[in-house]
């Protein structure tokens, strides 16, 4: 499980809702009153983007692990990023600027675990002097 690829589950969540129910991404979900007396108002799309970014935090924070898993993790997020790229690309239903974020999200995932990965196992492998 350590090897899954949490924003995978965003990716997978926003293709679902745009072949099904692709109003529900730009539907007005719920609103917040903020203390300006203004509201923010959250469509489907805006809570994929927040979830994604929540994982995104957890997988940079498993990214410090140097474990044969964190390494699969790693592969499998490369994997997600291509499926999601050939998607924006390819279908005209991912067009969009909230998929295209959650594209740079995968990617981002990518370059910052593997990053983290190469950085912290360099760390490991120092001789002290």
């Amino acid at each position: 499980m350590a090897s899954f690829p949490l924003l995978a589950v965003v990716v997978v969540l926003y293709s679902l809702f745009a072949m099904i129910a692709p109003g529900w991404l730009t539907a007005v979900q719920f609103e917040m009153p903020l203390l300006s007396g203004a509201t923010l108002r959250f469509q489907g799309g805006d809570l994929l983007l927040v979830l994604g970014l929540i994982l995104l935090c957890v997988e940079v924070y498993r990214a410090t692990s140097s474990s044969r898993g964190a390494i699969l993790n790693h592969v499998l997020s490369l994997v997600v990023f291509i499926i999601a790229l050939i998607e924006l690309l390819v279908m005209p239903r991912m067009a969009n600027m909230t998929f295209f974020l959650i594209v740079l999200m995968a990617v981002s995932d990518v370059i910052a675990g593997f990053t983290v990965t190469i950085s912290s196992s360099r760390r490991d492998w120092q001789r002290p002097e």
